[in-house]
Formats: structure tokens, sequence, C-alpha cells
């Protein structure tokens, strides 16, 4: 604390002012406090008021605050909350934790809304606060996208502030490409010294998997019902899109989505595991790079197909395959990515540098479902990894299974949970039709979610004091793909194939219904708003459906 510093203040009555070089504040308080004291530097600024509350009765405290910017950054993004309306979702369920979840991950959400400063009308999740306060290629893709039955306004909004930015020259410092969609946009760049000398531009590049992310929104939200107009408007962003992973994204001959950092100061790691020592083989030892990760082959082969439904839908000539480049790439997982013997046989981790199958025990391998990748018995064999007591426990599945070398409970990513992995991996179960695996992961989401109050963090220790879950150390809470989780519970309860265009969305609800009873209301499909209610045994029937559309139950 000796070396603790403060911005300077000035004060009156009932005001306090500060500035840095990009921000000014100004503080206001109502009624003015007995004794105010602005900071001179050394101590904090502190504020002290004399409150009478007669018996019965209530007294208040106003503190207005306001922010003025200063000078102009890369990204000079405002808050968007009230660009997206989620109020009228409600949720009502015999599991009385449904509600909560949903409706508390939604607010959360709409509070994490940026505007895009190139376009106002354009909102996007910011990743996290407080350290990740901005735009993210992956987490807020992942973000819109898992909320699309409440509404296709942030995917679209988040497509277009992404495709504004996408890659256009080749540049190894920010890890740009032409076509590649960004990682992350920050308002300055970013400085870690203590992390291996990280330094990262403005807007920096380094990420296997986003661009795939982005055809695959692009995609989802179309058949939820984004607007055309909208579509074609993007069209080619997803040309370039799709040149760039069928082209640029497999460096050398084995043809696998790979990557490393040729910078010497970006990202060693440049899936959603970034950390630098997260690609483990089972032993514990650190995989050599360049990696090529097994969820990035997934979402490929999930982006070249959508990418091919678009051109389709839209006169465009697939002058690269795709559908057949998917195909390719499905064999080469299938020779790849397979370790063990018999029945132990599951997806490693990543294949390494030298070319080596990664045998490393992990929730990358979750990531894989529904995205076309893998055959029915293949599915089979995920899912027993996935919920094997090594891999799921009370409240989620772990980054590492527990067998692994290095497995550490409070690991980054080595151990911990993250919210948005285990939503990934119970939705992925679902899509794939395993919706007994499915529902027991959800069910450990609402576990987590009850055990902090309905605020999940980042990341969490999946077993802390007394059984009781420990968010990590210095987490983002809220955060925005972890807030958005809460809208995989009804996907995974509801089963949702949303296909717009020809004005059908079908629901195959899981049986029978993973939190009892369940009314859902404000659920949006070709701009149309609609509810679900489910009975117990999973029979379902949709309320207020829309006359024009037809939205049935199978």
């Amino acid at each position: 604390m000796a070396d603790l510093r403060f911005l300077p203040a000035t004060g009156s009555e009932s005001t306090v002012r500060w500035h840095d070089e990009w921000h000014a504040v100004t503080v206001v308080f109502d009624p003015a406090p007995r004794l105010l004291i602005a900071s001179n530097g050394a101590d904090p600024t502190s504020a002290t008021f004399s409150v009478k509350v007669p018996p019965g009765a209530t007294a208040t405290v106003t503190i207005s605050l306001t922010v003025t910017r200063l000078r102009r950054s890369n990204l000079d993004a405002d808050t968007g909350s009230g660009r997206v309306d989620w109020r009228n979702v409600s949720a009502d369920a015999t599991d009385p934790r449904l509600r909560p979840t949903l409706e508390g991950g939604l607010r959360d959400l709409q509070h994490l809304l940026l505007t895009d400063p190139a376009d106002h009308r354009d909102v996007f999740a910011a990743a996290g606060t407080p350290w990740y306060l901005t735009l993210f290629g992956r987490d807020s893709l992942w973000a819109a996208r898992m909320v699309l039955p409440f509404g296709t306004d942030l995917a679209r909004g988040t497509l277009r502030a992404l495709a504004r930015r996408q890659g256009t020259q080749v540049d190894q410092v920010s890890a740009e490409s032409p076509g590649k969609i960004p990682h992350e946009v920050r308002r300055t760049a970013y400085r870690e010294p203590n992390i291996g000398g990280l330094e990262l531009p403005s807007v920096h590049y380094g990420t296997i998997d986003a661009t795939a992310l982005w055809i695959i929104l692009l995609h989802d939200a179309w058949r939820w019902g984004m607007p055309a107009t909208d579509v074609k408007q993007m069209l080619p962003s997803l040309r370039s899109a799709s040149q760039w992973l069928t082209h640029d994204s497999a460096p050398d001959s084995d043809e696998l989505l790979k990557y490393v950092d040729l910078s010497g100061t970006g990202l060693a790691n440049q899936g959603w595991k970034d950390s630098a020592d997260s690609i483990r083989w089972r032993d514990g030892r650190v995989a050599d790079a360049p990696i090529a990760l097994v969820e990035a082959q997934g979402y490929a082969i999930e982006a070249a197909n959508a990418a091919a439904d678009l051109y389709d839908a839209f006169g465009q000539d697939d002058t690269i395959g795709l559908r057949q480049w998917a195909a390719d790439l499905r064999d080469r997982v299938r020779a790849r990515f397979w370790v063990g013997d018999g029945d132990e046989r599951y997806l490693g981790i990543a294949v390494d540098g030298h070319g080596q199958t990664v045998d490393g025990v992990a929730s990358n391998m979750g990531h894989v479902l529904g995205t076309g990748a893998l055959t029915p018995e293949e599915v089979d064999r995920v899912a027993r990894t996935l919920t094997s007591p090594e891999m799921l426990g009370a409240y989620g599945v772990g980054t590492l299974a527990r067998d692994n070398g290095g497995f550490n409970p409070i690991g980054y990513h080595t151990g911990s949970i993250w919210t948005h992995d285990t939503a990934i991996c119970a939705w992925g179960l679902a899509r794939e039709g395993r919706s007994a695996e499915a529902t027991a992961v959800a069910r450990t989401l609402l576990a987590s979610a009850a055990a902090f109050d309905f605020r999940w963090p980042e990341l969490y220790v999946g077993t802390g004091v007394l059984d009781h879950p420990a968010p990590f150390p210095a987490s983002c809470r809220p955060q925005a793909w972890s807030a958005a989780s809460a809208a995989v519970l009804v996907s995974v309860a509801l089963g949702f194939e949303p296909d717009a265009q020809s004005g059908r969305l079908t629901l195959r609800p899981s049986h029978p219904a993973p939190y009892g009873a369940m009314t859902i209301r404000g659920l949006r499909f070709a701009g149309r708003n609609f509810g679900v209610q489910c009975q117990a045994d999973g029979t379902t029937h949709i309320l207020d459906a829309p006359a024009d559309l037809d939205i049935r139950v199978q």
C-alpha cells in the first residue's frame, strides 16, 4: 500500500472533481456531506455524512457521477444498454433457480453493451468488467450467438462492428491478415510486462477462431430472422472471411488451422484458452507451438458449411468449394485428434508443433459437439468423457480433467471452471440429441448460479470452502459470455431449430423437462415475440404464436 497513489482532486461544498490525461470525473453529493476531503495524491477523497432516519421513515443520499472524455481513443464506445430491450423476457419454472439466472443474466449482459463509435446504431457486448470492457471478437461473438432466441439486434451490431475492423493487410505485430476478424479492440495499446512482456497494439488479430465464429454468427442470425438486407451488406466481409479460413488459417502442409505468435510480444495461445500454459499433455508438459486446437477445427467445419448455405441463399458463387473443404477437414480431424485405445478413445486437445497429438483431456472437445465434425459414435465418446467424474463436477465442466498432470483447480485454464465453457458443452450435447447428458451439465450451471447469487463470475474454482465454489481471484463479474450462458439453459431445454427463410421454427424439447414445468416469455423469431410453456414431462405448447409463422413442437 505504500506505493499507492491517488489522483489529486478539487472539492467544494457538495462537489469533487479529478482528472487524468484521458477523462475528467465530477461527483455531486445531495445533500452535501458534513465533511468533504479532496485527495492530495497520497490519500483518497472522502465524504462524511450525518444522516438521521426517524423510526419507520427513510433517508436518501444521492451521489451523481459524470465522466467526460478529454481526448479521443481508438474506440470511444459509449453505453448501449438502451439499444437492446430484454425487459419483456421472463421465466417461471418448478426449479426456482431458473428465473433469477435467466433474467439476471440478460440484465447483466444488457449493462455490458456498448455502441460502435463508427455507427452508434450498432451495439456489441463488452467482454467483461473491469478488465475487458471493450470489443473482443471471440467473446462478443459467442455472447451474441447465445442470446439469439431473444432477438438478433445484438448479433447484427456485433457482426457489423467486427466487420468494420476486419483485416486488410499482413502485419506480424498485430497478427493481421486480409479477411481475419480481430481478437480485441482496445482504446489504446495494451502492455503487461509481468506476463512475458505482453504488448498488443490497440487492434489485435491474435485469434485462430474469431473468423469462423463470425461466419457462424452471421449464418445463425440469418436463420433466426436477421433481415436479408443486413446479410447482403455483409457478404463482402463473408467472402473475405471465407478466403482467410480456407487459405490462410492453415499455414503448412498438414492443412490444420493453427497459430504461432511471430511478434514475440503477442499471445502464446490464440484459442479461448489463451494463457501460456493452457495446452498440456496428459503428463502435464506444455505443448510446443505451432498449435492446432481441436475446437478450432470444429468451428471451421461448421463455418465453411454455414458460408456455403449463405452463398447458396444469396446467389453467390462458391469458388472455394466450401462443403468439400469442410469434408476434407473433417477427415483430417478424424485422423489426427483421436487418442487412446478401445473404449478409452477421446479427442486430444491439439496437435503440436511436432505434428504429435497432445493427449491432454480437456473441455475443448465439448466445443466440437454440434459443429458437424463428429459421427454419432464419436459423439458418444465425447459425451462419456465430458460427463465423467474427472471432467464434470457439481458446478460445471472443468477446463482440464482431474487426472491430468498439471491439473490445478484454481489454474486459469488448467482445472478451473468457466461458465461459458460449461454452457457450450451443454449446448453441444443438446444439439447432438444427447438430452440426458445436456440436462446433467445444465443443472450444474444452475447450481453454480445459485452459489454466486445469480451473477456468475468469469471463472471459478469448483470445489471451494465447504464444497462451495469460489470465484477465481480478479475474475470479471459480470462478464459477457458468462451472463449470456443463462440463455443457453433455455436452448438446452427447448432445442430450437430456426429457419426464418421458410417462416418455420421447430422446437425439440427435452423429455422430461430439465427444470420441471417451465414458462418462458419474450422469445423472438423472425422479428416476432412468442412464449413457450412446458410441463414437467416435456410436453410443450407455444404461447402467443404469430399467425404468419409456423412455430411447431416435435
